[in-house]
Order: structure tokens, then sequence, then C-alpha cells
């Protein structure tokens, strides 16, 4: 890769390398994206894995298998998704070897565990992203909104409360109903 390519690449937003990437297949402008969060890859790795090599090498094996991949994925916020599969990569790896699962976890942030277990990484495909998205639109509006804030938008409970007006009372619930609500659509979609 030229030095003017990489002066460019660092240049282009999130959004734009993940577009450059898919329309192209060239490899440098993902790798472009994946280095700006190698650092912060690194560190879930670590909080999870709790071993230096095994996170260095939790952060490669994830680069070759997003790839491929990256293609078959409607990302909205690079960042927050890339966030959700290197934690659902470690606690895969984490599964494999059946281990307990020692990490120091946000309380505010372990609303989302369930829910994005709903998509694990190996079973993501396109079929069950459209069951959740179906499934989403039929909630209330309420919960619709803060299961979008949260999980997609990665919004804390404050934020919520802050861009919703809702108390902080309501935005628990409407979470945690939504949650439910949205894994019994889910589930019944796929019956």
């Amino acid at each position: 890769m030229t030095l003017l390519f990489k002066r460019n690449n660092a240049k282009l937003t999130d959004e734009q390398l993940l577009a450059a990437y898919k329309r192209t297949g060239n490899s440098d402008y993902f790798g472009t994206l994946y280095n700006r969060y190698t650092p912060l890859l690194y560190g879930v790795c670590l909080k999870y894995l709790n071993n230096a090599e095994r996170a260095e090498d939790a952060v490669m094996e994830l680069f070759e298998q997003l790839l491929p991949k990256v293609n078959q994925y409607e990302i909205a916020v690079f960042r927050t998704w890339l966030h959700t599969v290197v934690k659902n990569h470690c606690l895969q790896i984490l599964r494999k070897e059946s281990r307990a699962i020692i990490a120091d976890i946000d309380i505010d942030r372990m609303e989302s565990d369930e829910i994005m277990y709903l998509l694990d990484e190996e079973e993501a495909d396109s079929e069950r992203l459209e069951i959740m998205k179906h499934c989403l639109e039929k909630l209330p509006e309420e919960q619709k909104q803060s299961i979008t804030l949260f999980f997609m938008d990665d919004m804390s409970y404050a934020d919520i409360v802050d861009s919703t007006g809702y108390t902080l009372s309501r935005v628990k619930s409407y979470i945690q109903n939504g949650k439910r609500n949205l894994k019994i659509c889910m589930e019944r979609q796929r019956t």
C-alpha cells in the first residue's frame, strides 16, 4: 500500500471506508478501518480473555473472519457493531473452553448480552436479521425506541432519559419488556 493511499484512507470516515471496501473488495480499505479500532479490540479481548497473547490472537482471528463476512451485514455504526462482534467472539472462545467468564461489566451495559445472544455471530444470517427487524417494528413505540437507542445507538440509560424525556424506571421497563417481546416474537417467527 502506498503512502499516498494510506494518507487518503486516513481522511475517510468509517462509513466511507466500509462503503469503499464493499464497492471495490480492496482489503486495504477494511484494513485501514480495522486498524483504527485495533487498540479497542485488543482491550475488549484482554478484558474477557485475561491473557495478552490470547487477546492478540483473538484480534487477528477476528480480522481474518470479518474480511470475507463484512459484506453480509448492514452496518449503521461500525464502532458499535465491531465492539459487539469482538465481545461475542471472545465469549465464543470462552464457551468453547467451558471456562468461567470473568469481566468487569458495567451494569448499564449488561442488558445488551441477552439480545446480542439472539444474534450470535455464527447465526446472524440475513434471515434472522430480517426476523429481528420485523419483530422490532411490532413493538410498542416506547419499547422500540428504547431498544433501538440502547442496542443500536449504544446509549446509556441516562442518555435515553435525556433524549426521550422518559423516566429512568420507564426506560428500564421499556428495555426489559421490549427484549422479552422481541425474543418471543423472534422465536415464534422461527417456528
